[in-house]
């Protein structure tokens, strides 16, 4: 190996190292607004009385689904400030859309599933930087695992099977797990050609990423909890 391969392998483990800490600084600011969020919006039975009548959360899902697709098609076109606002934004919107875990779930049990989902993702997510192995195979599958825990998810409103939500819940623990090494990998990739030297170019690539396993650590969450979360009398 000759001194500039050198330098260029060490310039891609910079670019990679800086690229992620972002990734992970902004995922984990998100977190900590959607639990501010959802906390507020639970301490409040008016502001939970107004928010979950009618066709409201209908609403309130329909404009979080489309501000993180607008986020995710737009975000090469924005500022750097209009990104970061409404990537906040996105995050406080599931704080109020996942308010009534708090009303459902005892906090003791909340804080258990949280603690463990965080231990699997940093596992996962090591794993993911670290391994030698593409995992671009496994994230086609994961995909498509991800597109039946959608379809069986609707089919269940109907029928309503608690062995089928178990099955459910299961599954989507392993979906999401699997998902978190193969987006970190994703993301690693990503980083080795991050332009540091475009400070706007490296925002929107780490609010982009931090979504991705933001949503990965949310899923993972939900799944955990309704397996082993323990619901207030």
């Amino acid at each position: 190996m000759n001194f500039n391969q050198t330098q260029t392998m060490a310039g891609s483990r910079s670019n990679v190292a800086v690229f992620m800490q972002q990734v992970y600084l902004w995922m984990a600011a998100a977190l900590g607004v959607t639990a501010v969020s959802a906390y507020f919006t639970a301490s409040s039975p008016a502001l939970i009385s107004a928010i979950f009548t009618g066709f409201t959360p209908i609403i309130l899902m329909v404009g979080i689904i489309g501000l993180v697709m607008y986020l995710s098609y737009a975000m090469h076109k924005l500022s750097a400030g209009t990104a970061t606002a409404l990537y906040i934004v996105y995050a406080a919107l599931n704080g109020v859309f996942l308010a009534p875990i708090v009303l459902v779930y005892t906090s003791a049990s909340i804080a258990k599933t949280f603690i463990i989902t965080a231990g699997m993702f940093a596992g996962m997510s090591v794993y993911g930087m670290t391994t030698k192995k593409d995992l671009s195979g496994m994230g086609s599958f994961l995909i498509m695992g991800l597109w039946g825990l959608i379809l069986a998810s609707l089919v269940n409103l109907f029928f309503k099977s608690s062995m089928m939500d178990f099955v459910i819940s299961i599954v989507g623990v392993l979906v999401f797990v699997g998902l978190t090494a193969f987006d970190t990998q994703k993301l690693k990739t990503m980083g080795e050609t991050a332009p540091l030297d475009d400070a706007v170019a490296i925002r929107r690539g780490a609010l982009l990423g931090a979504i991705t396993l933001y949503l990965d650590f949310i899923n993972l969450f939900l799944y955990l909890l309704r397996l082993f979360g323990d619901r207030r009398n």
